[in-house]
C-alpha cells in the first residue's frame, strides 16, 4: 500500500525521480547535473511508480501505468551579441542619399527569443551623417561629398532584447567616390626635365575613366606646344653657315640675314629678337645686301632656304609682300627675282634675261599653304632646276600652280639692287625708295648659287632638337595605330581597347637633344574622341592640359689656357713657316655642380661645388690682333687648309685676326688652332706683337675667357749673335732699344763670347755644389725670397733658370739680385786672370745667394716652366 520507487525510462536524462512520503505517494523530480538551455531546450521522457510488494530482487513490484513528462528549461541571459564581420565596407557616390548603404548583422547565442534577438543597434560614433534602424541597415542622413571626406569610419554596436550589449563595437568603412565622370584619371600637371635625362614618360601611370560606357573606338591627339621657343622648336642655336656644314649641305651658301657685324653691317638697323638671330620686320624695314655678295647671273640652278613665321595680311586688300628682291637700281622698276608672299599664298618670280633665249617661258611660281598664314615658324626651300621650281616646306615636297609665262627680260645695263624684307623701286617714282614691306619674322636666309640642295640634308637643317617618342614601339599591343608629324610635336593613336590606349599613352615620352637646351615651359595637350557601339560620339573627354619644365643646364665654363708669352729670333719669324703662334694652347669645359648633402638640417650654406669636365662642340674661335692691325705688306697669320680637311671647320684670314668656325669639337679646333703661324718678313719695324684668343659654343652663348698672348722678335746683330737665340726679357729689350744711342757702348760693354763660355762652366759647377746647401740656404733666406717673389712674378720664363746673363751691365736695376749679377760679372770680367780666394770666396757667396732666390721660386714653377725654355 505504499510508493517505494519512481523510475524513468529514457536515454541519458539528466533526471532523477525521489520519493518524499511513501504513504501519500509524493515524489519529486530533479536535475541530476547542470543543465544548459543551450544544449538542450526540452526533454521528454516516460516515469512510473513502484510499490513496496517487492520480494527478493524485486520480483513482485507492481507497476503503475506510464506517464508522460515534458520539461522544457528556462533561459537565462548569458550571451551577448556578436557581429557576423569584423569590418564592413561600402561605397557610395557623392551626392546621393541611400535607403540603405549596406547592412550589419548579430547573432545571440542565447536559446530563448527574448535573449537570442537582437532588438536594436547603434551608432556609437558621434556626429557623423549617418543612421541606423533596428534591422541594422545603415544610411546617409545627408548628400556627401568626395572633396569634403574620402572615407568615414563608424563603429557599431547590437542589444539583445534583454538590453545586453555587444562586447564588441563593429568597424563600418564608407568610401565615397566622386560622380563618375569620363575623362584621364591619374596624370600629373607638371612634368620635370633635366638636360640630358634622355627620353622621359610623361604619363607613366595614365588611365582613361568611360564610366562603364560600351566604347567601340578611342582616338587621342598628344600636342607638344613650343611655337614660342626661338623658330617654334628647341634647335641649335648654331648659326646657318655651320648648320650647313654639319648636315653636309654642299658649300658656298650665302647668308643674307648674318648677325651685324663690322663685315655684314646691313643687317644692323633691323629688329633682332634675343640671341636666335631672328629678324622681325613690322612693315617698315627693308634692307639692300651690298654689291658683289650675291653673284649677278644665279646660272639656271640654285637654292633659296629661309626660316618663316607669317601671319595673315594687315588691310583690306592685301599688298605684296617681299622676302627677297632683286630689281632694277635705277631708271626702271624691272623685277629680275623675287620671293613674296600674296594672299598667303608664296609666290617666286623669276624673269631670265632676253640673251639667253628669246622663248616664252614660265615667270610665276605660286604656292597656296596654310602654313604660310598660321603664325607659326616653318623652314622654306625653293630648289631652282630652270624651268622646274620645287617648294620644301617643313621637308614636305609641294609643286607650284598657276605658272605665268612671260616673255625674257630686255637687255639692259641698268645695275641691280638685291634687297630683303622691301623691294627697291628705282624708277616710276620721284626719289627712289622701299615699297612692298614684309610682316613677320625671318631667320637664316641663304641663297646658293649654282647648286640645289638634296632632301636629305633639307631634313637635317630643319630637324628639331626635341619632340614626342614613343618607349619601346614593339610593346604597345595589338591593334594600336600611331602617327608622328615631321617634327615629332604632334602624335596620334588610335585602338579600340581601352587597356591597350592606356599602355600606349603611358609610353610616350618627352625628349630633348640638346647638351644646353633652352630652360623654360613646353606646353602640352591630350585631346580624345571616344565613340561608342552605334554612336558616334558617346562619351565627351576633357582635354589634358600639362607642361613640361625644362631646367636651366649647367652652364659651361670654357677656358683657354697655355704658354702666353715668348720670344723667337727674328730670323725664325723672317722664314718660309713662320712661327707657330700657339704650340700648347689648351680649351677645357668644366661645369660646377651642386651636390647636396644627405643632412639638410646642418650644413645649408656650405653644400659642396663639384666641378665636372665635360666634351662640347665649339662654333668659332678667333685669334684677334691687338693693337695696330696686321701690315699685310709685310706680316701675315697663315694656317694650311689641308688642316682643315676632315673637319667641319671654314677659316677667315684678315689684317684684324684669323677665325676659325664651323661647330665641331674641342680638340679638332685645338689641333687647329696649334697649326696657325705668324709670319714677318720685314721684323726691324716691329718688336712685338700681341693677340687675343676668344672661343665661343652655341654662337656667342657661352664664351671662353679672353686668352692674351705676346710675342717678342729678337733682333740679331753681329754683336750680339751670342744671345740670338736666348728667351730675354721684354723689359730688358726694350731699355736696350732705348738707350742704344752708340753701338760702340753697346759693344764695349758686352761681355766676350769667351768669357760667356768661361761663366757658363763656372755656374754649372756652382749649381752642382749649391744644391747640395740648398736646404740650409732655404731655410736662412726664407724671409728675402718671398719679398724677392713678388717682384719677379711677371718675369719670363728663363728667370727660373740658374744661368743668368746680362748683357747690358749699365743698364739701372731695381731688382736686388740684378745688382749682384752685375757686380758678380763685373768681378769675373776685371780679374780673371789672377782672383784671389777671398774674392771668390765672396763671388761664391753672392751666386749662392742669388741661387736660393731662384730655387724657391722655381719650385713652384719648375714643373710648368721647364718644358718652355728655349736655348740654342
Amino acid at each position: 500500500g505504499e510508493i517505494c520507487a519512481f523510475k524513468i525510462h529514457g536515454q541519458e536524462t539528466p533526471f532523477e525521480a525521489v520519493v518524499l512520503n511513501k504513504t501519500s505517494g509524493e515524489g519529486r523530480l530533479r536535475a541530476r547535473s547542470p543543465i544548459d538551455c543551450e544544449l538542450q531546450k526540452e526533454y521528454t521522457f516516460i516515469i512510473q511508480a513502484y510499490d513496496c510488494g517487492s520480494g527478493p530482487g524485486g520480483k513482485n513490484w507492481k507497476k503503475s501505468h506510464k506517464a508522460v513528462v515534458h520539461i522544457q528549461v528556462k533561459d537565462v541571459n548569458e550571451f551577448s551579441p556578436a557581429f557576423k564581420e569584423s569590418v564592413y565596407k561600402a561605397t557610395v557616390t557623392e551626392g546621393k542619399i541611400y535607403d540603405s548603404i549596406l547592412q550589419v548583422e548579430a547573432i545571440d547565442e542565447d536559446c530563448s527569443p527574448q535573449y537570442s534577438q537582437i532588438c536594436n543597434y547603434e551608432i556609437v560614433t558621434t556626429d557623423v551623417p549617418f543612421a541606423i534602424d533596428r534591422n541594422g541597415n545603415i544610411r546617409n542622413t545627408e548628400k556627401l561629398n568626395y572633396d569634403k571626406q574620402h572615407q568615414y569610419e563608424i563603429m557599431v554596436t547590437a542589444f539583445d532584447c534583454g538590453q545586453k550589449h555587444a562586447t564588441e563595437d563593429v568597424l563600418v568603412r564608407v568610401n565615397v567616390k566622386p560622380v563618375c565622370k569620363p575623362g584621364w584619371q591619374d596624370w600629373s600637371k607638371r612634368i620635370e626635365y633635366k638636360p640630358g635625362s634622355g627620353s622621359i614618360p610623361l604619363f607613366p601611370s595614365i588611365h582613361l575613366e568611360t564610366c562603364d560606357g560600351p566604347v567601340s573606338s578611342i582616338h587621342t591627339t598628344i600636342e607638344l606646344q613650343t611655337n614660342y621657343i626661338g623658330k617654334g622648336c628647341d634647335r641649335e642655336t648654331y648659326s646657318e653657315k655651320s648648320l650647313q656644314k654639319l648636315c653636309g649641305a654642299s658649300s658656298g651658301a650665302i647668308d643674307l640675314l648674318p648677325s651685324p657685324s663690322a663685315t655684314t653691317n646691313w643687317t644692323a638697323g633691323l629688329l633682332m629678337d634675343n640671341n636666335d638671330m631672328i629678324f622681325k620686320f613690322d612693315g617698315k624695314q627693308g634692307a639692300k645686301i651690298p654689291d658683289g655678295i650675291v653673284p649677278k647671273n644665279l646660272t639656271d640652278q640654285f637654292t633659296i632656304t629661309l626660316w618663316m613665321k607669317h601671319g595673315p595680311s594687315p588691310g583690306l586688300r592685301a599688298e605684296k609682300e617681299t622676302i627677297l628682291c632683286n630689281s632694277d637700281k635705277t631708271e626702271m622698276n624691272r623685277h629680275h627675282y623675287a620671293l613674296y608672299v600674296h594672299n598667303c599664298r608664296l609666290v617666286f618670280l623669276l624673269r631670265k634675261d632676253f640673251d639667253q633665249a628669246d622663248t616664252f617661258r614660265p615667270a610665276e611660281f605660286h604656292w597656296k599653304l596654310d602654313q604660310i598664314c598660321d603664325k607659326e615658324w616653318h623652314y622654306y626651300v625653293v630648289n631652282v632646276e630652270f624651268p622646274v621650281v620645287t617648294l620644301y616646306m617643313d621637308g614636305t615636297t609641294y609643286e607650284p600652280y598657276l605658272v605665268t609665262n612671260d616673255w625674257p627680260i630686255h637687255p639692259s645695263h641698268i645695275a641691280m639692287q638685291l634687297t630683303v624684307g622691301a623691294c627697291w623701286q628705282g624708277g616710276e617714282v620721284a626719289k627712289p625708295r622701299f615699297a612692298q614691306y614684309f610682316h613677320g619674322s625671318l631667320a637664316s636666309l641663304t641663297i646658293r648659287p649654282g647648286k640645289i640642295e638634296s632632301q636629305k640634308v633639307i631634313s637635317c637643317l630643319q630637324a628639331c632638337k626635341e619632340g614626342l617618342d614613343i618607349n619601346s614601339l614593339e610593346s604597345l599591343g595589338q591593334g594600336i595605330k600611331y602617327h608622328f608629324n615631321p617634327s615629332q610635336s604632334v602624335l596620334v593613336i588610335e585602338g579600340d581597347d581601352i587597356e591597350n590606349i592606356n599602355q600606349a599613352l603611358q609610353k610616350v615620352s618627352y625628349i630633348n637633344s640638346r647638351q644646353f637646351p633652352t630652360a623654360g615651359v613646353r606646353r602640352l595637350k591630350v585631346s580624345s574622341q571616344v565613340q561608342c557601339f552605334g554612336e558616334d560620339v558617346c562619351i565627351s573627354v576633357p582635354d589634358i592640359d600639362a607642361y613640361v619644365m625644362v631646367f636651366q643646364a649647367n652652364e659651361p665654363k670654357i677656358t683657354i689656357s697655355g704658354m702666353d708669352h715668348f720670344a723667337r729670333p727674328a730670323a725664325q719669324f723672317e722664314s718660309e713657316r713662320g712661327v707657330v703662334l700657339l704650340p700648347d694652347i689648351r680649351i677645357v669645359s668644366t661645369v660646377t655642380k651642386m651636390e647636396h648633402p644627405v643632412d639638410l638640417e646642418h650644413d645649408k650654406a656650405n653644400k659642396p661645388v663639384v666641378l665636372e669636365e665635360m666634351l662640347h662642340n665649339l662654333d668659332f674661335c678667333d685669334i684677334l690682333v691687338i693693337g695696330a692691325e696686321l701690315d699685310a705688306e709685310r706680316e701675315c697669320l697663315e694656317l694650311d687648309h689641308v688642316e682643315l680637311q676632315g673637319k667641319h671647320l671654314d677659316a677667315t684670314n684678315s689684317t684684324a685676326g684669323y677665325s676659325i668656325y664651323g661647330v665641331d669639337s674641342m680638340h679638332n679646333y685645338e689641333e687647329v688652332l696649334r697649326q696657325v703661324r705668324y709670319r714677318n718678313w720685314y721684323t726691324s719695324a716691329t718688336f712685338d706683337r700681341k693677340f687675343r684668343v676668344k672661343c665661343s659654343e652655341l654662337n656667342g652663348r657661352y664664351t671662353s675667357n679672353e686668352f692674351n698672348l705676346e710675342v717678342n722678335i729678337l733682333h740679331s746683330s753681329n754683336v750680339m749673335d751670342h744671345v740670338n737665340h736666348m728667351i730675354v726679357q721684354p723689359q730688358f729689350l726694350q731699355s736696350v732699344h732705348q738707350q742704344e744711342g752708340s753701338v760702340s757702348a753697346v759693344h764695349n760693354s758686352v761681355v766676350p763670347s769667351v768669357a760667356t763660355i768661361v761663366i757658363i762652366i763656372c755656374v754649372s759647377i756652382l749649381i752642382f755644389i749649391v744644391t747640395l746647401g740648398v736646404y740650409r740656404i732655404r731655410m736662412a733666406h726664407q724671409h728675402s725670397s718671398a719679398d724677392s717673389e713678388g717682384s719677379k712674378e711677371n718675369e719670363m720664363d728663363w728667370d727660373d733658370s740658374a744661368l743668368t746673363i746680362t748683357v747690358n751691365p749699365m743698364e739701372k736695376y731695381e731688382k736686388p739680385h740684378q745688382t749682384e749679377e752685375e757686380s758678380e760679372e763685373e768681378d769675373i770680367e776685371d780679374e780673371e786672370e789672377d782672383t784671389t780666394s777671398a774674392e771668390s770666396d765672396e763671388s761664391e757667396e753672392e751666386e749662392e745667394e742669388e741661387e736660393e732666390v731662384i730655387v724657391q721660386k722655381g719650385d713652384k714653377q719648375n714643373a710648368t716652366r721647364r718644358e718652355q725654355l728655349e736655348w740654342d
